[in-house]
């Protein structure tokens, strides 16, 4: 690893894009050695006994070694490799290397709505600021591609990145999703579960049926399924529903009434109003904008 940084200046259009890029890099710490480095701007720089508060997110992974981390909202925690930090505005915080190993950390810095929407959301929170992933080639792959194109800063380059950032939360999202629901025999029941839905989406059929099928109590059943795909069995299925009677609206002249039939709806009046909810269309809307932006084609 080269160590590097780079803070970057950003524009009234780069702004407008909704999530910028401020700085990015990357530093290998050995053993004993002094952390942070002296060289970063005042408002970046800190020692362990002064904190820090910045103004904008940060999003730190570990690949080498360990420390510890602490903020307003977290306890004093040990941090091994393979752990992304998320730093939030607005709160102090603090960061060392155990000086026995010392660490590798990536990091970028961003401001902007699409990552405070994600805090409003609860996808990032500032009581749950890590996230172990392991180690993950692709993820080092965008934080490189990232200090890549920061050090050519090339026209255009600030929406490239932040969509890189972008990808980067969605992917540490759901590696730490993975790691924590890493339960082997969960993961083969909600597969099982998933592949019957779907062979009996022409079936009358239910969440409570799955369970029974598969074997389990319908309330474990339903939590750790909703844990895994944010969606309870129930509206999952019924997702996969509106999905099949989506594509037989817009590739076929079948009536809608007969659709809800095939779908197993209790009627056509109760799918029509289930897909305008799902949807924000009525099915015969659906179908007449399906068509219209086939003839504009």
């Amino acid at each position: 690893m080269i160590n590097f940084y780079k803070y970057l200046p950003v524009s009234k259009e780069d702004e407008s894009w909704g999530l910028i890029v401020l700085n990015t890099g990357c530093t290998h710490i050995g053993p004993t050695s002094i952390y942070p480095f002296k060289n970063h701007p005042a408002h970046h720089n800190f020692n362990w006994k002064s904190w820090r508060t910045l103004q904008e997110y940060q999003v730190i992974y570990i690949t080498r070694g360990s420390g510890i981390f602490e903020s307003e909202n977290y306890k004093q925690t040990k941090i091994n490799a393979g752990t992304v930090i998320v730093l939030f505005p607005n709160e102090r915080h603090r960061y060392k290397p155990d000086p026995e190993t010392g660490w590798d950390e990536y990091w970028v810095g961003v401001k902007g709505k699409i990552i405070d929407n994600l805090v409003t959301s609860g996808y990032l929170k500032p009581e749950a600021p890590t996230q172990y992933i392991g180690f993950n080639e692709s993820i080092l792959e965008v934080y490189n591609g990232i200090i890549e194109k920061t050090k050519q800063e090339r026209p255009g380059y600030q929406p490239l990145v932040s969509g890189a950032v972008f990808y980067l939360l969605g992917a540490c999202h759901s590696l730490a999703k993975q790691h924590t629901l890493g339960n082997q025999e969960e993961d083969n029941v909600i597969n099982r579960a998933m592949l019957l839905f779907r062979s009996n989406i022409n079936n009358p059929y239910s969440a409570e049926q799955a369970a029974q099928d598969l074997c389990v109590g319908y309330s474990s059943f339903r939590k750790f399924f909703k844990n895994y795909t944010g969606l309870s069995p129930g509206q999952y299925y019924l997702q996969l529903k509106i999905e099949k009677a989506k594509d037989l609206l817009c590739s076929s002249n079948i009536p809608i009434k007969e659709i809800s039939i095939d779908l197993n709806f209790e009627s056509s009046f109760y799918f029509s109003k289930l897909f305008k909810e799902k949807t924000g269309l009525k099915p015969t809307d659906y179908r007449k904008r399906c068509r219209d932006t086939v003839n504009e084609g």
